[in-house]
């Protein structure tokens, strides 16, 4: 069963530990939002799972109750000493690294033999959401991703052209995955309550997946840190070949060297992917 309140209360008063916001820590405390997780990501037996900030265990515990290999990455020390003095003991399926997502975003599972096909079910650190989401589109490929995250977050990877949440991490996300379903979550399901809105959001691979090449991640990055200016200007900085041919196909498409980052279509940007 997930922690509920005062359990969640008395574990923390017993460790000493104060919620830490830098971390993000907001910790879930509804078994229905768990529930629905697991619903959501379908697991089957041995899968191999990834979780990021397990905290307590929460949703850990009904990950492994399902009787998945789970790799999870924590990096609050207390927290990862709590997790190895309970799940770690409890079960052989219980995989924990105590460092930090941004470095190790798919925790030891990239050690295994178990990695491909693998899926990601997490409470994310509302700080860490999109620098981890492009470290982990950057590596092996989750073949399904059940993400708790800032609604803010979720409404940029929703985002479509022409509006102003579209982004780099729209375009990087959305050229790779398939967004299945979104559910609002309430700051009530978690302590302490966050000051923000969440999204319960699935993600599924597509089977003709687009990702980006590492400087081509920084020149859509860049693009739209200056997006009131025309795409035209932006590409001749570049010095890339590969850019000045986008530009060319850009403007055989019918779009103007006026344009601007936000007015170009998904697909055109996934001329720039492999």
């Amino acid at each position: 069963m997930p922690l509920n309140p005062n359990q969640t209360h008395t574990i923390l008063n017993t460790l000493g530990h104060f919620p830490n916001k830098k971390l993000g820590q907001n910790f879930l405390i509804d078994g229905n939002i768990v529930r629905k997780s697991i619903e959501l990501a379908a697991i089957s037996k041995n899968e191999a799972i990834v979780e990021i900030g397990p905290g307590l265990g929460t949703l850990s515990k009904a990950i492994l109750a399902t009787g998945a290999q789970l790799f999870a990455v924590e990096k609050d020390v207390t927290l990862a000493n709590y997790l190895e003095k309970t799940l770690s003991k409890e079960s052989k399926n219980f995989h924990l690294l105590n460092e930090d997502c941004l470095k190790k975003p798919l925790g030891s599972l990239l050690d295994q033999e178990q990695s491909s096909g693998f899926k990601i079910v997490a409470n994310l650190p509302y700080a860490v959401a999109t620098p981890w989401l492009e470290s982990v589109l950057s590596q092996s490929l989750p073949k399904r991703m059940v993400l708790m995250l800032q609604k803010e977050a979720a409404d940029r990877y929703n985002a479509l052209p022409k509006t102003k949440n579209f982004g780099a991490i729209s375009i990087f996300l959305q050229s790779a995955y398939q967004i299945h379903s979104t559910h609002s979550v309430s700051a009530s399901c978690f302590h302490p309550k966050p000051k923000v809105d969440s999204t319960l959001i699935r993600l599924d691979l597509k089977e003709d997946a687009v990702c980006f090449s590492k400087e081509i991640r920084t020149f859509i990055r860049t693009i739209f840190t200056q997006r009131r200016k025309q795409i035209a200007s932006l590409c001749k900085k570049n010095d890339s070949e590969t850019i000045h041919q986008w530009l060319e196909t850009l403007l055989k498409k019918g779009y103007s060297k006026s344009v601007r980052a936000e007015e170009i279509d998904l697909s055109s940007w996934q001329l720039l992917g492999y």
